[in-house]
């Protein structure tokens, strides 16, 4: 994992602040991959309530934790109970690792 453990703890930090206490996050994508050089970081925020406004939160969440790594691109995808589930999230599920 290209991550540094204060990186992996920043983001769980915001997360919570920003998400809630319930809220889970999952690191997948390039960043999993230790030969890998740049790259931005995939996250997926798994909920368990239904969320009101999405597309807020996921901007709200990819700002904050670009902010607390300096920075770096992040990408952050949603999971919850009233949205729409993509191959993508599968994808998340089952190569992530949850931080």
């Amino acid at each position: 994992m290209r991550l540094t453990p204060i990186q992996a703890a920043a983001i769980r930090r915001v997360v919570r602040q920003t998400a809630g206490d319930a809220a889970r996050v999952i690191l997948f994508g390039s960043r999993l991959d230790d030969a890998a050089r740049g790259g931005d970081v995939d996250l997926m925020v798994e909920l368990p309530e239904p969320i009101d406004n999405p597309a807020v939160l996921s901007a709200r969440l990819s700002a904050r934790i670009s902010r607390a790594l300096d920075g770096r691109q992040v990408d952050v995808l949603l999971a919850a109970p009233n949205l729409r589930r993509y191959p993508i999230h599968d994808v998340a599920q089952r190569r992530g690792l949850p931080l």
